[in-house]
């Protein structure tokens, strides 16, 4: 990269009017020898799990610098601001407000771990101030927020990667082309699942006043306002429909995804849905901890669940994703990909259907998620589009979104993908907008 490659990141942004660096910043005790030109400067907007854990893998780049660190929690700001000196050398600025991180000029792209019902309004500002994004999935808390984050990504021309890192993953990819050499004859169905048996029941437990050091109503932001709960705060926020879809949305959109780039697809027919709090039937969360939905494409269909409190899902494995075609099943998972030939008979003798495929097992350090941000950054450097842009990441979150409003309506749905809106169905379509509480308001683009 050349001297100017500030600019060239900004592409052909407005620059925000005033932006100034609010702390100095010294970049000396940075081992890899990167000119300071070269060098990418990170902020994190909610660093307290995933947000976190995505720049633990960009620091690995010798490029990065994390310059700023936001969160609503002071005693988690506090935390990983020690983590990155420690890690760094240097101490980043620390904001409560992301609109701070945003003003500063200096910061070339942002890490949004915030959340789920923050995550629209955050990556469009963040857009709107010219830097490129890494947002953590599932992209929104609604279908109406996705396509508003699409057409932002579009409009300002920024580099955003959605936190969808198996699509980085070498041996998801070499399964997707073992599938697409068509060994496994047509396929029929795929499954995906999520058996989470680590998941344990939430008490009910009053509400209380914020923990000291919590900005608990920026924590809200344009959800609804609710007194403290700790039961739906930090981790936990996953299982409560103000701020996300529960599995579905936080394991299911990973999964869906790989259903959707294998088979080539991006929206049902119709879904339907069936579940329920059936292994913690007391307990204080609101999203189902036991459901199953099935999608109808265009000629097969997708079958999802997902059950807490249980591990041995489908294929005896509690998570992963199954085409199944008329030769043979390809499962996969995080850790490895195997084939299981159909059997038949001739002759009144059994035989397999196509040859068998010795397991395929993941590569050391092929995981994904390193090489996830290192696509980021290679993009924001070229200004290709990443391996899970806007338009990608919507797809998962659109699916999976599908499927929860198929189980909250309790009616079998049907879907208009060139209109995005359901046919006929007024409570269908009510439950794919967002609902902002003022002063916060649902951008536009």
């Amino acid at each position: 990269m050349q001297a100017t490659r500030r600019a060239f990141l900004l592409g052909g942004t407005v620059a925000i009017a005033g932006a100034k660096l609010t702390e100095a910043r010294t970049f000396a005790s940075r081992p890899w020898g990167v000119a300071p030109s070269d060098r990418i400067a990170i902020g994190v907007i909610g660093c307290n799990g995933m947000g976190y854990s995505d720049l633990t893998s960009l620091l690995k780049l010798p490029e990065v610098e994390c310059v700023a660190l936001c969160d609503v929690d002071r005693n988690v700001l506090e935390r990983r601001a020690q983590d990155v000196e420690q890690t760094t050398g240097t101490k980043p600025a620390l904001y409560e407000d992301f609109r701070r991180v945003l003003d500063d000029g200096d910061i070339d792209a942002v890490v949004i771990g915030t959340p789920d019902h923050w995550h629209c309004l955050q990556m469009v500002m963040a857009c709107e101030a010219g830097k490129d994004v890494y947002v953590e999935k599932p992209m929104a808390n609604s279908i109406e927020e996705c396509q508003i984050m699409v057409a932002a990504a579009k409009r300002y021309d920024r580099v955003v990667q959605v936190g969808q890192w198996q699509r980085s993953g070498v041996h998801w990819d070499d399964a997707i082309k073992f599938l697409r050499s068509g060994k496994l004859g047509r396929i029929r169905t795929a499954r995906a699942w999520a058996y989470m048996n680590w998941m344990p029941a939430i008490p009910n437990i009053p509400d209380e006043p914020a923990p000291a050091g919590v900005n608990y109503d920026m924590w809200l932001g344009p959800a609804p306002l609710r007194p403290f709960n700790q039961n739906r705060f930090h981790f936990n926020f996953r299982w409560f429909w103000d701020y996300a879809g529960g599995l579905m949305t936080d394991w299911g959109v990973h999964l869906i995804d790989i259903v959707l780039y294998g088979m080539n697809v991006t929206a049902p027919r119709s879904i339907i849905a069936s579940g329920g709090k059936f292994a913690y039937p007391d307990d204080a969360e609101e999203t189902p901890d036991t459901l199953q939905a099935i999608y109808e494409y265009e000629d097969f269909t997708m079958i999802w669940e997902h059950a807490v409190g249980i591990g041995l899902g489908p294929f005896q494995r509690d998570h992963g994703v199954a085409f199944i075609g008329n030769e043979g099943t390809l499962v996969i998972d995080r850790a490895k990909w195997e084939v299981f030939p159909e059997t038949g008979t001739r002759n009144s003798a059994p035989y397999y259907k196509m040859e068998p495929v010795p397991t395929q097992r993941v590569r050391p350090g092929a995981a994904g998620l390193d090489q996830h941000t290192q696509n980021f950054i290679e993009c924001m450097k070229t200004r290709s589009q990443p391996r899970c842009n806007a338009e990608i990441g919507q797809l998962a979150a659109v699916n999976a979104h599908l499927g929860n409003i198929a189980f909250r309506t309790n009616q079998k749905v049907h879907w208009n993908a060139a209109k995005a809106q359901f046919t006929d169905n007024a409570q269908a379509n009510s439950l794919m907008r967002a609902h902002y509480r003022q002063p916060w308001t649902l951008p536009t683009v």
